[in-house]
C-alpha cells in the first residue's frame, strides 16, 4: 500500500520503519525537506537526526507534506498535537479528500511545563477538529494511547493489550484495524464515531502519570471483559 507518514520524529520513524518491514511503499512528509535533512544535531530527547534514519532506510523517501500525500492510499498523521492541523493544511484538503487518515496525534499543551495539559477535551477532541477541518478525509483515531515502540510491536510486552479505533467511516476503520492486526495488535475495540477520540485523548493524563510512577513508557492498557 502507498503510505504517507506525516512527521519525522520518533513516532513517524517507528511507523515508517514498520510499514517498510511489512512491504508498504512509504513516503515521509515534512514541512521543508531541505531543512529536515540539514539538521545534524540530536533532537531534544537525544535521538539522532532524521537524516540518519533515512540513510538507514533507503527504501523510504522524504517529500513535502503535499507531495507525500499525493498518490497515497493511507495517510498517517504522526505529528505533534499542536502541529496536526497546520500539517494537514499544508498537505492540502484536495489531496486528503477520500483518503484514510490514521490520526495518532494528541492535544498536549506543554506551555506550563511537564506534565502537559490538554488544549481540547471533554466536549471536543483533536480528532474531531481535524475531521471538521477536512470533511472529505476519512479520519480514524488510533494508536494514541501507547508509546511509539508498542504502536508497531505490541508483542514486546509479552501480554495482550488493547488499542482503540474511532471514526465516522466504517470502511476506513476496517482498513486501520487490518493495519493494526498486521502490526501485531490482537485486541482492537471500535469506539464508534470520531467523538470516541475524546476518551482516548483524555487517557493521556493517566498515561503520563503512569509513566512517571512506573519509570517506563513500555506499558499499555488492557480491557478485560
Amino acid at each position: 500500500m502507498k503510505t504517507a507518514v506525516l512527521g519525522t520524529g520518533v513516532v513517524g520513524q517507528a511507523l515508517a520503519s514498520r510499514l517498510l518491514e511489512l512491504g508498504h511503499d512509504v513516503v515521509v512528509g515534512t514541512r521543508d525537506p531541505e531543512v529536515t535533512l540539514s539538521r545534524t544535531e540530536p533532537d531534544g530527547m537525544g535521538n539522532p537526526p532524521f537524516s540518519a534514519w533515512l540513510e538507514a532506510h533507503p527504501a523510504a523517501r522524504l517529500a513535502s507534506l503535499a507531495d507525500a500525500v499525493t498518490g497515497a492510499e493511507l495517510v498517517v498523521n504522526a505529528t505533534s498535537g499542536a502541529g496536526a492541523l497546520p500539517a494537514l493544511e499544508q498537505a492540502g484538503a484536495d489531496n486528503l479528500a477520500g483518503k484514510v487518515v490514521l490520526d495518532i496525534s494528541n492535544p498536549l499543551d506543554f506551555s506550563q511545563g511537564f506534565p502537559p495539559s490538554l488544549f481540547v477535551k471533554d466536549t471536543d477532541s483533536l480528532g474531531e477538529q481535524l475531521q471538521r477541518a477536512f470533511p472529505q478525509a476519512r479520519i480514524v483515531k488510533s494508536l494514541n494511547t501507547l508509546n511509539a515502540g508498542l504502536m508497531v510491536d505490541p508483542k514486546a510486552l509479552g501480554e495482550e493489550s488493547t488499542v482503540f479505533v474511532a471514526g465516522n467511516d466504517q470502511a476506513a476503520k476496517d482498513a486501520v484495524t487490518e493495519l493494526l492486526h498486521s502490526f501485531g495488535h490482537t485486541d482492537v475495540i471500535d469506539l464508534g464515531d470520531i467523538t470516541g477520540a475524546r476518551g482516548t485523548e483524555m487517557l493521556l493524563p493517566v498515561w503520563l502519570r503512569l509513566m512517571q510512577t512506573l519509570g517506563t513508557a513500555s506499558f499499555n492498557f488492557r480491557v478485560v471483559r
